[in-house]
């Protein structure tokens, strides 16, 4: 059982797979050449399931950043008899005139350690655990490092020291202030090229990541307000977690991290969610650039709007970062999962469900983007169009929403409300659409949900916008309501609805619980969402409340790990992070608010 923080962990991206870095030099996690490819390393879910660390003998102290405006991480040990530096890197260089990163190296992580003072003694120890440490492959020597063979590809390590072992392969080296080496460790694909790299080559590889890195950001990041340097951040690793390929982003580049320590909540996020579509792209052109907006755009249209099984509903929840449909759920039965947590989960059920809110979010995407929607031919335009004559053919019928609960089909006011938000953009959009001959069909049925909503989805009781339509329950997704323009900020509602989730939905450190509890079809508790947080933060600024807008913000802003990351949520008791780390809606909502607050500010 692996009980390792995960607040331990930092992020390695070549913006195609994904490494996590422990505090301690050691890889516990690694999916090449894919996000969603079986696990190289996953002592991330269980001890015995695979990694790589470089650390020193005896007792250290541990320091780390990332370099710069990169995603390359240097991590600091300090012992008694001296200081090393040990940098990693996923090989990654620049695409497009340094506006895109990508994969110029193929499939390489690489460490080079440096000693700054003293003479330290290090200890290396390489367990290759494939298929999510289903198969312990053995270690074949070669000149200058290690070949680990399986069967849908092989590992190269190309190391500076002697290792020894035939599944887990061990060394020492010792170094003195002054001196540097590399390692780097290659996943070559069934028929690829392998070979070992010399240091030259690894120094060189690096050097292109640090510069491929500090380009993207001097070239796209632009953003001068509050918190620029997070929302920065913020923007690197959305950037880090975008498949260069198609410009799909995931939710996050880890499996089952749980939501709660022992629970069953724990899923698999390393796909792409239309649900994320609108919030990805307002986050996108604040943090990044419009090259990443643009590509994920294009990729989410593209991907959604493919002729898919003939259900009568135009759009999935979530696809695959190459667009695959069916990404149906595996347990592994062989890992124990983090703290205990099972089951161990690969793919994800989720794509089978009914989620009416898509069709609001990816209409309202495509809204935010409407100097592309012109460009878009008679089927792309068609198929955005099909989505408003779903959302008012479908606004009626219950769903599993946002939060895709497992237990019985609600209906809930968000998805009504993103009902409404569909209808509305495609509205707007109708010129681009060339659709006014649907507008006034498409304005009946708007005007009907608004009335849904207003009626039966305003709670007396509650004083308060509720979870589901004639529902007294509170949910923080009625945030979305003034966010998304269907109330104006300062009506009374709106604001009455911002009050009742700070008061009954926030927990004893001051973060937002997604909603009241109640049965949702899962065992167990849940924690705190960062999202939720940060959601409370922007509709508190929308509606003039700056002061106490600043105050949500810097406490969700307080829950990152020490080189700045998010996971899905807090542990609402002990503050530790909780659910798959690092979470791309976790940094988007702090770029959102943060944008907001600015906003506010300004006014």
């Amino acid at each position: 059982m692996q009980e390792r923080p995960i607040a331990d962990y930092a992020l390695l991206s070549d913006c195609q797979g994904a490494a996590l870095v422990a505090r301690d030099g050691s890889v516990d996690w690694l999916c090449l050449p894919r996000f969603d490819a079986p696990s190289l390393f996953a002592r991330l879910l269980d001890r015995s399931a695979g990694h790589w660390w470089i650390r020193p003998v005896g007792v250290f102290t541990v320091r780390r950043a990332y370099v710069g405006p990169t995603m390359v991480l240097r991590t600091e040990f300090r012992t008694d008899s001296g200081t090393v530096e040990v940098t990693d890197a996923l090989a990654a260089g620049p695409n497009e005139g340094g506006r895109v990163l990508g994969r110029v190296v193929p499939n390489v992580l690489v460490r080079v350690v440096e000693c700054t003072r003293g003479s330290v003694r290090l200890a290396v120890e390489f367990a290759p655990r494939p298929d999510y440490g289903a198969v312990r492959p053995l270690l074949a020597p070669a000149d200058g490092g290690l070949l680990c063979p399986f069967g849908s590809g092989s590992l190269m390590l190309s190391s500076p020291v002697r290792l020894e072992g035939r599944a887990t392969a061990r060394g020492q080296l010792r170094l003195d202030a002054g001196e540097r080496v590399g390692f780097a460790l290659q996943y070559v694909p069934v028929g690829g090229r392998r070979r070992v790299w010399s240091q030259e080559d690894i120094e060189g590889a690096l050097g292109v990541t640090l510069d491929a890195w500090r380009s993207w950001a001097a070239l796209n990041q632009r953003y001068e307000g509050p918190w620029q340097d997070a929302v920065h951040l913020s923007g690197r690793v959305l950037q880090a977690l975008t498949y260069a390929p198609t410009g799909a982003i995931v939710a996050a580049p880890t499996t089952s991290l749980p939501e709660a320590v022992g629970g069953e909540r724990n899923w698999d996020y390393r796909f792409s969610w239309v649900r994320d579509a609108s919030f990805t792209l307002r986050a996108l052109s604040v943090a990044a650039c419009p090259g990443e907006a643009e590509a994920f755009f294009t990729w989410m249209a593209r991907t959604a709007s493919a002729e898919g099984p003939a259900d009568g509903n135009p759009l999935q929840v979530l696809y695959g970062v190459g667009g695959e449909r069916e990404l149906t759920e595996h347990t592994l039965g062989h890992l124990s999962g983090w703290g205990g947590s099972r089951p161990v989960r690969i793919g994800n059920d989720a794509w089978r469900q009914r989620q009416l809110d898509i069709y609001g979010e990816l209409l309202d995407a495509a809204y935010l983007f409407r100097g592309r929607v012109s460009r878009l031919d008679s089927h792309g335009r068609g198929f955005l169009m099909s989505l408003a004559d779903a959302a008012a053919a479908h606004w009626r019928e219950p769903d599993h929403s946002i939060w895709e609960v497992r237990g019985r089909p609600q209906h809930f006011v968000y998805s009504k409300l993103m009902c409404w938000v569909a209808l509305d953009r495609a509205i707007a959009l109708a010129d681009e659409l060339d659709a006014g001959g649907r507008v006034p069909a498409w304005t009946v049925a708007r005007a009907e949900v608004r009335t849904a909503i207003e009626e039966h989805g305003w709670s007396r009781r509650a004083g308060s916008y509720s979870q589901a339509l004639g529902s007294d329950l509170l949910d923080a997704s009625a945030l979305m309501l003034p966010i998304t323009g269907f109330v104006l900020p300062d009506d009374p509602r709106a604001r009455a609805t911002v009050a009742a989730v700070r008061e009954r939905l926030t927990g004893p450190r001051g973060l937002v619980h997604r909603y009241e509890r109640v049965d949702d079809g899962l065992a167990g508790e849940e924690g705190a969402f960062v999202m939720c947080s940060f959601w409370l933060a922007h509709a508190l600024a929308l509606t003039g409340e700056v002061s106490q807008a600043r105050e949500v913000f810097e406490r969700a802003a307080a829950c990152a790990n020490d080189v700045g990351l998010f996971s899905e949520e807090v542990d609402p008791v002990g503050g530790q992070l909780l659910g798959n780390f690092p979470q791309a809606l976790s940094h988007i909502g702090l770029v959102n608010a943060a944008w907001a607050i600015g906003r506010a500010q300004a006014a």
